[in-house]
């Protein structure tokens, strides 16, 4: 039984069901790559669930992609459209993180897998590098029918009880099979590899020699039979430089004819062309007395098994570094170091410890044994563990095997859970903050080149903590600020159901001056107020203050005099900023309500049938701009069981889509909610925003729903 719920976490439940459907948009499509992304219901990262055209180690950086990531699959799901690419430099314009680490001609289409209303993955594809740079109207139909056909698998799958989930590994489908010749042509083939000058040899898409013949292997300097099977800059160590294995990723990324030189020791000079195809790439080797264009030079360091190459680790530390940069807060840390690290060197756990308070804490864990550091949380420095021990020296300590650890720390208490394991300080100006812990649950020797590149990964780690957790601290501080800053609690008012929501921004300090408000007037009359103050710093937020306190005083008066006063308090207090903010009046016992706006986006109105829409209010202009400004009022019914939100634009806006279109999709969700109270409705509207808008602004949310009054 845990076999097999291994092996359902590493490869999924149900992704066999897609093989022919990706399978089949590759081939209407023309596509070279495919990447097919599923987005697990109230999620918000999309998991990679099949891949096709390249091998998993290449695509191991995007198993995992938020929907905030400035990714071209992320921003096809978030705003439902075809995202296409059509060269390397419109990649690096749109998406620099992206084209960083793919430094390759190609063309990409992303697009979104739905059903509906209900949003479930993304679909990337990749033509090669040749592709021109349009897609073609034939193109763009195959890409959103097949979308459209994974979206009703996906659907059916759920709906039977079964649902498609994805693994911690994606599916990758087998290589197209070659045609089978006959002897005869089997027998030419051969005799004309041999008349070819050089040597020859054929590579499969993940980089291991599956041909090999004598020529080659007399320019190699080496065995067939040791080859064969093997990666090149694996088993020949003069061939282990990042170079060489980046020549291989461009032909198989872009499907394009690639060439280099390589010097092979002692002094004979060797031009490599590779011929990539979706079956495998044909490499002819051959002598040159002269450097080409790109020589490599041979590496310094000889391979290691336990190593991966120099061109893997480095293609996952750029993209670890990349991605780094766009990390804010400790947890994002450790999830992109899970990311990128783990797979590049094969670890099975990561775990993250800090010190607080002269004791360990785990701040973070990835991995088979996320539990394993559990029993040294909270211990003292002072104690007797590995962990304690590199962070109060900051010496990292490598364990090939667990009887090592075990001689090293005799209570360490690992034995079931690691099979060797290193220990690496978190250094920041030469002062330890905490201790990375990688375990494996085989032995693994730890080669000095590796030993020293994992330092150097902790050593980029701790600088991205130490910055995190000032975000972190900085985040909380925001937070408090702004909770005292919104009223703590809504008030009970007999004939509504009300609830409320705040999002700060993902981007910067956290704090806004996104506000709103439900003032009891009487028995049978309330207010509600909803702003937003331009900015994200300290000064919003005190103008923000200052905005619900006017809004306060005058609460009770027609909502024109309210905006009209609050309107004149802030063009003589002129603080630099401008206000927007919508103001309802709400007679309960005539079920009505009176509106005015200050430039504020309009509320929903959802009536008792669930016919919803954006009502259509007189604009009026933005507080503390004019303090001679007008504000329009406009009276509505509002029969019992009928619903408003009010709503800033943070709930709304994404690049790209336009504002109508953002509020009708809301009005479509807050449609949906009819039978729910406003607490679900308020869930129900922030997953939505979640998913499908960027997070770079703040979100106030008042809903208010009317409710049969006992007297009615």
């Amino acid at each position: 039984m845990q076999d097999h719920a291994a092996a359902v976490a590493a490869t999924g439940s149900g992704t066999e069901l897609l093989d022919s459907a990706v399978a089949r948009v590759v081939r209407e499509s023309g596509a070279s790559v495919a990447m097919l992304y599923l987005l697990p219901r109230n999620d918000t990262t999309l998991h990679l669930a099949v891949l096709a055209g390249v091998p998993g180690q290449l695509a191991s950086p995007w198993a995992r992609v938020p929907l905030s990531a400035p990714m071209p699959v992320a921003d096809a799901v978030r705003l439902r459209c075809l995202i296409w690419l059509g060269s390397q430099e419109e990649l690096a314009r749109r998406y620099p993180r992206a084209a960083l680490v793919l430094p390759y001609q190609f063309a990409l289409a992303a697009a979104p897998v739905r059903t509906g209303a209900a949003e479930r993955g993304g679909l990337v594809l990749l033509w090669p590098g040749s592709h021109p740079p349009q897609a073609t109207p034939d193109e763009r139909e195959a890409v959103v029918r097949g979308c459209h056909g994974i979206g009703l698998l996906l659907e059916q799958a759920e709906s039977s009880g079964y649902p498609v989930l994805a693994g911690n590994q994606p599916r990758v489908l087998p290589q197209p099979e070659p045609p089978e010749p006959d002897r005869d042509e089997a027998v030419a083939a051969a005799e004309f590899i041999e008349r070819l000058p050089g040597g020859s040899c054929a590579l499969a898409l993940d980089g291991t020699v599956t041909y090999l013949n004598d020529a080659a292997a007399a320019l190699l300097g080496s065995e067939a039979g040791d080859v064969c099977g093997t990666l090149p800059w694996i088993s020949l160590p003069w061939l282990d430089d990042p170079a060489v294995e980046d020549h291989y990723r461009a032909a198989v990324i872009s499907r394009q004819q690639t060439s280099f030189t390589v010097l092979r020791p002692p002094g004979q000079w060797l031009s490599f062309h590779l011929f990539p195809t979706d079956t495998g790439i044909s490499v002819r080797i051959l002598p040159t007395s002269e450097p080409g264009p790109t020589p490599v030079p041979a590496p310094a360091l000889p391979p290691s098994s336990g190593v991966p190459s120099r061109a893997t680790a480095l293609y996952h530390l750029m993209h670890l570094a990349a991605t780094l940069t766009e990390a804010v807060g400790t947890q994002d840390v450790i999830e992109l170091a899970g990311d990128q690290v783990m797979p590049a060197f094969r670890i099975q756990t990561l775990v993250v410890m800090t010190s607080v308070e002269g004791r360990l804490r785990v701040e973070g864990r990835r991995g088979s044994h996320p539990a394993l550091m559990d029993r040294f949380d909270g211990a003292p420095l002072a104690s007797p563990t590995p962990a304690a021990h590199v962070l109060t020296t900051g010496i990292p300590d490598f364990y090939p095997t667990f009887a090592e650890l075990e001689q090293a720390y005799p209570s360490a208490g690992l034995r079931n859970a690691v099979a060797a394991c290193a220990f690496l300080p978190l250094t920041v100006s030469g002062r330890p903050i905490g201790s990375l812990v990688l375990a494996y649950d085989r032995p693994h020797p730890f080669e000095p080149e590796e030993r020293a590149l994992l330092t150097s990964i902790a050593g980029l780690l701790a600088q991205a903590l130490d910055r995190a957790r000032l975000y972190d601290t900085k985040d909380r501080l925001a937070h408090s600020l702004q909770a005292h800053l919104l009223p703590q609690r809504l008030p009970r008012i007999a004939g509504l159901d009300v609830a409320a929501r705040y999002l700060p921004s993902t981007r910067g300090m956290g704090i806004g001056g996104d506000f709103y408000d439900l003032i009891r007037l009487d028995d049978t009359t309330a207010a509600a107020a909803i702003g937003d103050v331009q900015g994200h710093n300290e000064n919003a937020a005190a103008l923000m203050g200052q905005v619900r306190t006017a809004v306060h005083a005058s609460a009770g008066a027609p909502p024109d005099e309210v905006l009209t006063r609050t309107n004149r308090l802030l063009t003589d207090l002129d603080p630099g900023l401008f206000t927007s903010c919508l103001y309802v009046h709400l007679d309960l016992a005539g079920h009505s309500a009176c509106l005015a706006t200050a430039g504020h986006p309009a509320p929903l109105v959802r009536q008792p049938d669930g016919q919803t829409e954006v009502l259509d209010l007189p604009p009026g202009l933005l507080l503390g701009i004019d303090p001679a400004a007008r504000y329009p009022t406009t009276r509505i019914r509002l029969l019992p069981g009928a619903a408003l939100a009010l709503y800033t634009d943070g709930l709304v806006e994404a690049p790209g889509v336009d504002f109508d279109d953002a509020t009708a999709e809301l009005a479509a969700h807050f449609a949906l909610a009819l039978e729910q109270d406003m607490e679900a409705v308020a869930d129900t509207l922030v997953r939505y925003a979640k998913r499908y808008t960027p997070g770079k602004d703040d979100i106030a949310l008042l809903l208010i729903n009317a409710l049969l009054r006992p007297e009615d």
